[in-house]
């Protein structure tokens, strides 16, 4: 996989859970549909992503963006959740992680991603900076955002504790639902969350995902710089 060439799809990201997102359904699309990619190792540490030259590809700044350039000479996604609709609509053809437009499934699938594009992410990432980041300890917002993310958990195992995926008939389908959600429960003990036992439904959901060789491709990109 080059990490120069600027043609096809190019991903610029770096190893955070929104960029394994965009990464995993491109190594899912790769295996699916031989569709290669490549990638610009984004280093958020040096703030690479506030440099111009980024912001005329994502005005606000955050990684994982891409560009595709099969679609008139170069076009620009932010916010990963639309890159993986994005790349659902352009290159899922044969419907193998996402659904039919229109469908029950597809709205139960969106529902899912909104679910966690709005609330697993942002209030994880609330743990993480307070757990990790923030420069003094304050107790209150880190039992505010740890607890959240706990009580987004229970209604992750509300909905799996009798199905293997998030959306699709019967007991789920693997999709962009999953993707979407997966990096950052995956991510649970950066958050100050150290098992997933209390949630036997989403620990097993997790197991499941984890098991993929997609997966793990794709939560190797980047590589280790």
């Amino acid at each position: 996989m080059s990490t120069t060439e600027h043609k096809g799809l190019l991903l610029y990201t770096w190893g955070t859970p929104n960029g394994k997102k965009a990464s995993i359904f491109l190594e899912e699309l790769k295996a699916a549909y031989n569709l290669d990619y490549s990638y610009k190792a984004i280093n958020i540490g040096k703030n690479v992503q506030k440099e111009p030259w980024f912001i005329d590809i994502n005005p606000n700044g955050r990684i994982p963006a891409l560009t595709d350039y099969n679609n008139n000479g170069g076009f620009n996604v932010f916010e990963s959740a639309a890159i993986l609709l994005y790349l659902a609509q352009k290159y899922d053809t044969d419907r193998k992680f996402s659904f039919a437009p229109g469908s029950n499934e597809e709205s139960e699938a969106l529902q899912w991603i909104f679910f966690s594009h709005g609330g697993v992410g942002p209030m994880q990432g609330q743990a993480n900076h307070f757990n990790r980041y923030a420069p003094e300890k304050i107790p209150y917002a880190i039992k505010r955002y740890v607890d959240e993310t706990k009580r987004l958990y229970s209604v992750l195992e509300i909905r799996l504790q009798d199905r293997e995926y998030l959306a699709g008939p019967g007991r789920g389908t693997y999709s962009i639902a999953d993707i979407n959600c997966y990096p950052w429960v995956k991510g649970h003990a950066f958050a100050g969350i150290e098992t997933l036992d209390e949630w036997p439904g989403v620990k097993a959901w997790i197991e499941r995902i984890s098991a993929r060789e997609q997966v793990q491709a794709g939560v190797a990109v980047p590589a280790r710089q």
